[in-house]
């Protein structure tokens, strides 16, 4: 099998760094993002990796790492878009300069890496973008509103993508995990609101306790995705959507009855509007 060069932003830790380990482990290239390049020490000693300090809010440095990636590896095959972090709270909740903040990440930085690496794809008419969305990123939930939003975004920014990149040779993906067991919900990767409404407590209070109740004790395995992220890379053929973990696909399936259900119901009202 041909050794392939991953770009992986946010790999220092959880699903980002099991993505390395398997990436190294499976003889591959590794360009490894962090907003430290401190943190990413795990993997400097590898030949085959490049670290780099990357925060993919900053536009300029998002280009001048991928220059740096295409200056010593000369292509980038695969696309890793990890960098994120959630936010917990309801939408009245959720302030203006919180919901701006997880975007600037969550979007905005996904797009400004995807602009700076396409450039090269297109050239060589080949290479795989692949996006991590969520379980939230196909239904969302009371308490991730604003977080399932800005996946939500990434959904549709990944299914155009597909097919913009189709006829170019390049592959678009996006990842939608379930509750895999990292720290995502311990505090690291997750901000909660600073306001709490009392009138939520019903709703979103009983959220937090779960999310405070499930940390450390999801039912996925990150290491495992990590795996399940190398057969993707190396699929002939690979799909739009890859829904990983029990939790995500029982989650599917309950909004598409819901959907279904629901257009029935109001599918008279629906085709009355078409001039006739």
């Amino acid at each position: 099998m041909t050794q392939k060069t991953w770009f992986v932003t946010g790999a220092s830790r959880g699903i980002g760094a099991e993505i390395a380990k398997a990436v190294l482990a499976a003889g591959d290239q590794l360009v490894a993002t962090s907003r430290k390049k401190a943190d990413l020490e795990q993997f400097e000693s590898n030949p085959n990796v490049l670290t780099l300090s990357l925060d993919v809010t900053d536009e300029a440095q998002v280009q001048a790492a991928v220059a740096t990636a295409l200056e010593r590896f000369g292509q980038i095959d695969v696309l890793v878009n990890n960098a994120g972090f959630g936010i917990l709270g309801g939408v009245e909740e959720t302030s203006a300069q919180e919901v701006e903040r997880v975007y600037r990440t969550n979007v905005f930085g996904l797009l400004n890496v995807i602009r700076a690496v396409l450039p090269s794809m297109r050239q060589r008419r080949s290479g795989h973008i692949i996006n991590l969305s969520s379980i939230g990123g196909y239904r969302s939930t009371p308490g991730w509103g604003v977080y399932s939003s800005t996946k939500f975004a990434v959904e549709g920014i990944t299914e155009a993508l597909h097919d913009e990149l189709a006829p170019l040779g390049i592959h678009a993906t996006v990842v939608e995990p379930g509750y895999f067991r990292t720290g995502f919900l311990d505090g690291s990767s997750l901000q909660r609101t600073a306001t709490e409404i009392p009138d939520y407590a019903d709703t979103v209070g009983r959220v937090r306790q779960i999310a405070s109740e499930l940390s450390y004790q999801q039912p996925g395995d990150p290491v495992k995705l990590a795996q399940a992220m190398l057969q993707l890379a190396n699929a002939d053929t690979p799909p739009l959507r890859l829904p990983l973990g029990t939790d995500t696909l029982r989650a599917i399936a309950q909004k598409n009855a819901y959907v279904e259900q629901e257009t029935a119901q109001w599918r008279a009202l629906a085709e009355s509007t078409d001039y006739r």
